[in-house]
């Protein structure tokens, strides 16, 4: 699932990840990470709901961390080792936003490189 816009919010990613290092809180990386989309035109929207429907019935509620380019969710997350749930998660913001590709990064490694996941559906 290599392409270009992937490949800049990754750039990005490192970016903050090279200069912050691991162990800050999500919300500190998703700020972080917001900056440098600015820095480099990136456009984005951040706490994006979306709305999930059970049976003819809207259910609100999740929030897709961000949404990048109105193409791509990305989903912050600054832990040791990511939840199960981390891509049942991302999936279900793709399915609810009708978007077919997204990002799990998670800034708590010492390698990024490590901690990203690209999924799509």
């Amino acid at each position: 699932m290599a392409d270009e816009l992937t490949e800049r919010i990754i750039g990005a990613a490192m970016e903050v990840h090279r200069i912050l290092g691991p162990g800050l809180l999500e919300s500190i990386y998703e700020e972080a990470l917001c900056y440098e989309f600015e820095l480099r035109g990136i456009a984005y929207e951040r706490q994006v709901p979306v709305e999930t429907v059970y049976k003819g019935r809207i259910i609100k509620g999740q929030r897709v961390d961000l949404l990048v380019e109105k193409e791509a969710v990305v989903e912050t997350k600054s832990v040791s080792r990511l939840p199960d749930t981390a891509l049942a998660q991302i999936l279900s913001y793709l399915h609810a936003a009708k978007l077919k590709r997204g990002l799990i990064i998670n800034f708590g490694l010492p390698k990024l490189i490590d901690g990203i996941k690209r999924v799509s559906v």
